[in-house]
């Protein structure tokens, strides 16, 4: 691709949006980065970049660019976006665009829930093959920012979320993987089915020689590339979880029990990662090797202490009902669940059935902390707090010895917090101030 002498307009002065600019530059264009936000948001762009501060429609209307390049938190079908669209000889996200320039393998991964763990799992098993690996994308660093590098790796582990299969051309990863999908994202879809549209386009480039790796059951068309299934809650998959075993053609590839991880969803994630490393020639001893120490992600399932004989576990990155249900399912201790945040128009009577069979009492808080009441309380003893500080004096106060307090929001984090990660920090500072 060559950008000699192309206009090129970058939407977004985040991180991904920054770093497609640098490369559009380096790859010769005349960049322009288009920010609605004050010019403050754009300290420490190269000066070789011009600026737009206070971007409106009416900016992206007045628009000519060779080539426009969206951000991933940008709505690509937004007024904003799409007036930018209109003068674009070129219309692509920064994950596409990044693509064009780099020559190494690409596994791609997707999914409503599990995409950092597995994301990380397979830099790991890489890079225990002697390859060298880079986890970027939705996780990390953007995919433009690892193509500006002078040594682009043999391989990336690509966190692909659908914000950023929305915008793609011709990107085709040689491994796709679909961990599961679940209602998310309503308050930016039409419907359900949009989402999942989005998600699919994943495979939509894969010839035969690739490999699509998807959890059994899941409904993702036909595809072009190599299935390989996966399940640990059925069988009749490639890899399938037999007590703490995971299996595959009838032999054990490992036993969850000699590593850190727990539960059926990171059963399902390693299952993921081994399918997609074994496509890129990894051998199961490397990866076995890679799991040795591994840790789970911070804010997901993670274990902040125990106090009184009871467990604290901080799942702040539980932003959506398929992540919080499958937190539910790995605890084997009675539980109280903290739960709420932001009022995504998502349909929580489905968790009706789990929280009568798994949680003692339920306790509330965000902006969709009076919805939640109303439907748990169909299920469980609810109580409403007015924040997470105060949720968490209420659960230990219902907590009794042996039980679990889990933080698993549900939904996502922006009506109190700057994100999830700044939600679970408050919850374990909360927890370790205790006591």
């Amino acid at each position: 691709m060559n950008l000699a002498g192309q206009k090129v307009a970058i939407l977004g002065a985040g991180r991904s949006g920054r770093a497609a600019a640098q490369l559009a530059l380096r790859q010769g264009g005349s960049v322009t980065l288009y920010d609605s936000a004050s010019s403050g948001t754009f300290a420490g762009v190269a000066a070789e970049i011009a600026r737009q501060p206070g971007a409106t429609t009416e900016t992206g209307r007045g628009c000519e660019a060779d080539l426009v390049v969206i951000s991933p938190g940008i709505e690509t079908g937004g007024e904003f976006a799409q007036s930018f669209a209109q003068g674009a000889g070129e219309f692509i996200g920064e994950t596409e665009f990044a693509a064009r320039f780099y020559q190494g393998r690409v596994v791609g991964i997707t999914g409503t829930n599990g995409k950092t763990t597995t994301t990380e799992l397979v830099q790991r098993m890489v890079r225990a093959e002697g390859m060298s690996c880079e986890a970027c994308g939705n996780y990390g660093r953007p995919f433009a920012d690892v193509v500006l590098g002078n040594d682009h790796p043999e391989a990336v582990s690509l966190e692909l979320s659908s914000f950023q299969l929305e915008s793609i051309e011709t990107f085709r990863p040689d491994v796709a993987v679909w961990l599961n999908f679940s209602s998310d994202h309503m308050d930016r879809y039409r419907s359900v089915e949009e989402y999942h549209a989005a998600k699919r386009r994943i495979f939509e480039n894969q010839q035969p020689g690739d490999t699509a790796v998807v959890r059994l059951g899941e409904e993702v068309g036909d595809l072009a590339a190599r299935r390989v299934s996966f399940s640990g809650t059925e069988s009749g998959g490639d890899y399938e979880l037999q007590g703490s075993s995971i299996v595959s053609d009838g032999s054990m590839v490992l036993n969850l029990y000699t590593t850190r991880l727990r539960g059926v969803h990171n059963a399902e994630n390693v299952m993921a990662a081994v399918a997609a490393v074994e496509a890129l020639g990894v051998s199961r001893e490397a990866a076995s090797e890679a799991l040795a120490g591994y840790a789970p992600p911070l804010h997901r399932c993670e274990l902040i202490r125990t106090l009184d004989g009871v467990e604290y576990i901080n799942d702040s990155k539980a932003t959506n009902l398929h992540a919080l249900e499958a937190a539910l399912l790995s605890q084997d201790r009675p539980t109280i669940l903290i739960a709420g945040g932001k009022e995504k128009g998502l349909d929580y009577e489905p968790l009706l059935p789990h929280l009568e069979k798994s949680v003692e009492t339920a306790v509330v808080f965000g902006e969709i902390r009076d919805r939640l009441a109303a439907i748990f309380s169909q299920a469980v003893t609810t109580r409403v707090a007015e924040s997470l500080e105060e949720a968490v004096g209420i659960a230990r106060n219902a907590a009794p010895h042996g039980s679990t307090i889990l933080f698993s929001p549900g939904t996502s984090s922006f009506d109190m917090f700057s994100g999830y990660e700044e939600r679970g920090d408050t919850f374990r500072a909360t927890v370790q101030a205790l006591r």
